[in-house]
């Protein structure tokens, strides 16, 4: 395939870029392409990026860090647009597509602290920082003394706030701090026990025209069929539950053997409730690990999780 340039979105931030600059390194590095594309990087600022000093359940908006560079796709400003698939609604525009999941880093959230304490070992009220409704319903379920504030920003700012003293914890995903070099500041992965990861998180996701076969083309030369499985079996249950951001729904999933495997859990908002199950399934396709999601969605539905969400959307209102 011949083609002269590739232009692709990227919110500002560093841990976007790299993920950006990933993706434009595994582009050059493909073999069926004839000549090695131009690739230009266009920064384009979200609306996440904008809205810094509100809590994420508050603003409510599911597409906060990638409208943006989607409106962009659609117009044509750019070829491609990288996400973290866990901030991409399950609702995409009807132009575009999913065109690649890249494999996944590790899934799991992790524990910075000072002095590299332990979630058990952590003092009583000690201040734990996360951004994240999912992760402050666990963390309220195991460790109900936390006193669990907000915290908002890029993974520099969010650490400065631990090193500076206003926090005693903060709880971020793996895949972040490992891409950009900092795994020497993890005190603790987080079992899946005790907190379950956000939908997709851990995985790049590449969006796409879907009249655009010359970037469909190059793309799914790097997409990763595995991670793909998971993701997609793990939105099918977000969309089922029609939950955002906002609502505290968490997942983990992983292929083994032939079988993918895939745990949920539906939290409260204060920890003390939680509605968790899981199903296994054959991998045969996309359309297969989906229904898995769907199904596993029912199960926790029926199980109490529809009142529980419920309860958070009127609260919300």
């Amino acid at each position: 395939m011949d083609i002269d340039k590739i232009v692709i979105g990227s919110r500002g931030s560093q841990l976007a870029l790299w993920q950006t600059n990933f993706v434009a390194d595994l582009i050059r590095g493909l073999g069926f392409l004839k000549t090695v594309p131009e690739i230009e990087i266009k920064k384009i600022k979200t609306s996440g990026d904008k809205i810094l000093d509100v809590p994420l359940a508050k603003i409510g908006d599911k597409g906060l860090f990638v409208k943006e560079l989607e409106v962009a796709l659609i117009n044509k400003e750019i070829d491609l647009a990288i996400h973290s698939m866990k901030d991409v609604p399950t609702e995409l525009p009807e132009d575009l597509t999913i065109g690649a999941v890249l494999k996944r880093e590790d899934q799991r959230d992790v524990l910075i602290s000072k002095n590299k304490i332990t979630l058990n070992d952590l003092p009583e009220r000690a201040k734990i920082g996360t951004s994240s409704l999912r992760r402050r319903a666990q963390l309220s379920h195991i460790r109900p003394d936390f006193e669990i504030f907000d915290l908002r920003g890029n993974l520099d700012t969010r650490l400065k706030k631990l090193d500076t003293g206003e926090l005693d914890g903060i709880i971020l995903a793996a895949a972040g701090i490992l891409r950009l070099g900092w795994g020497e500041r993890i005190t603790e992965r987080i079992s899946k026990n005790i907190c379950l990861p956000a939908v997709g998180q851990g995985a790049i996701g590449i969006e796409i025209r879907k009249d655009d076969e010359r970037i469909r083309e190059i793309v799914e030369g790097l997409n990763h069929y595995e991670t793909q499985l998971c993701v997609f079996a793990e939105r099918a249950l977000l969309k089922t539950l029609e939950g955002g951001c906002q609502v505290p729904i968490g997942t983990y999933s992983e292929v083994k053997d032939g079988l993918l495997r895939l745990e949920a859990v539906i939290g409260s908002l204060d920890g003390k409730e939680l509605i968790r199950d899981s199903i296994a399934g054959v991998v045969s396709g996309l359309e297969e690990v989906e229904k898995l999601g769907i199904e596993l969605a029912d199960k926790l539905l029926a199980d109490g999780g529809d009142k529980i969400l419920e309860e958070i959307r009127l609260g919300s209102n």
